[in-house]
């Protein structure tokens, strides 16, 4: 197949791009002619650049142009995009319907059903846009604390809903759980039209098991939905050493709660990832937000490493609780530290649960099982799933 694969790249390197990137490697190196549409928020680079991406949220002329020309240069059997928040805009999936080019769009986020893209507020699951209207994301300057941008982006949704362009035949989507998949059901989208595919990762080889596992790892942003303070303080509590990889708006604030038992990483390197994970005895997800499908757990799977995660959204549909990790309750440290706890102190659980994790991620988070699902994704998209 002839694929175009957009993506609007962050500021801060992120979880998206690495899934953008990866997907689109491996659908090259399975024979199939990709060419991508790339752009890069670092050109947001002034006051003026900002006022005009925020008036063309909804609608951007330089990201429907850059897509209509991409799509007459290539002529790509199909278009899947990944994130197009701010420069390409939804309107994108607008140029492929006039192109007549079926589409498919990953929802990485909930940009599309909310106006801070986590349906968190105050670090709280808040679903009161979803039930209600999006103005209330406005009001409470649920983007970034911008009354502007909170606008700005409450306008992207309700314009787009008002033009069914989550709705119409002819696009795909991509939910990364189960779970997320029933919360875009029940903010208006098509079942019909939603796929589950969670995200992959290339095997980093068969893990040494007889290597000798301590402590507690945290790897990603340290921003305050990720929940990493409640993490400090139930290790302490635990009385277990934490290593935490990673940089991020929380980082003085984390390091003044921090006692001995913590050791900052900064940011790292992949390869030094796989390494801390291999010698970690858990990786702890203490996520506060509806998570899409962090790359991390799959790392740490791939890694025989068992992930101890809030149970909250996806993030209780991946790790399963005693077979490949623990669930606790979303900011209690209590709750979290009994798991660490019971990582600890039960002789021969933890190295269990990660064979079993070793197992999940050989079972469905390969590169080989990722590519079957994309193809049929595609498939079902062009109308020839049962050619």
């Amino acid at each position: 197949m002839k694929i175009l694969i957009a993506h609007n790249q962050y500021q801060a390197r992120g979880g998206e791009d690495v899934v953008f990137e990866a997907e689109a490697a491996l659908l090259a190196e399975a024979g199939h002619r990709v060419e991508t549409l790339v752009v890069n928020n670092d050109t947001i680079d002034s006051f003026s650049a900002r006022v005009r991406t925020m008036l063309a949220t909804a609608d951007n002329p330089d990201g429907k142009r850059a897509m209509a020309e991409a799509i007459d240069r290539f002529s790509p059997d199909v278009v899947h995009v990944h994130n197009y928040f701010p420069l390409l805009s939804p309107a994108v999936f607008d140029v492929c319907r006039q192109k007549g080019v079926p589409a498919v769009a990953t929802l990485h986020n909930f940009r599309s059903i909310c106006v801070g893209g986590m349906l968190l507020r105050d670090g709280q699951i808040c679903h009161k846009c979803l039930d209600t209207t999006n103005l209330w994301g406005v009001v409470h300057r649920c983007y970034r604390d911008s009354f502007a941008g909170s606008a700005a982006s409450a306008w992207m949704i309700s314009s787009h809903q008002r033009r069914g362009t989550w709705t119409r035949p002819g696009l795909r989507l991509i939910a990364l759980s189960r779970f997320a998949r029933e919360v875009f059901i029940k903010s208006g989208f098509r079942a019909e039209a939603i796929d589950v595919k969670p995200n992959f990762l290339r095997d980093p080889g068969e893990p040494d098991f007889s290597q000798p596992r301590q402590g507690l790892l945290y790897v990603g942003r340290l921003s305050r939905e990720k929940g990493v303070a409640v993490l400090v303080k139930a290790a302490a509590k635990a009385g277990c050493t934490l290593r935490i990889a990673g940089e991020g708006p929380e980082l003085a604030a984390l390091r003044a709660e921090a006692t001995d038992n913590v050791t900052f990483l900064g940011a790292i390197s992949r390869d030094q990832v796989m390494a801390e994970m291999a010698r970690a005895t858990a990786l702890v997800v203490p996520s506060l937000w509806y998570e899409g499908f962090p790359m991390v757990i799959a790392e740490a799977f791939a890694r025989a490493t068992p992930v101890i995660a809030s149970a909250l959204g996806g993030l209780a549909e991946i790790v399963e609780d005693g077979r490949t990790g623990g669930l606790a309750a979303p900011g209690d440290v209590n709750d979290l530290t009994f798991k660490i706890l019971e990582f600890n102190n039960k002789a021969g659980f933890a190295a269990e649960c990660g064979r079993t994790a070793r197992e999940a991620y050989l079972r469905s988070y390969t590169p080989e099982t990722n590519l079957r699902q994309l193809e049929s994704i595609y498939r079902s998209a062009t109308g020839s799933a049962d050619r």
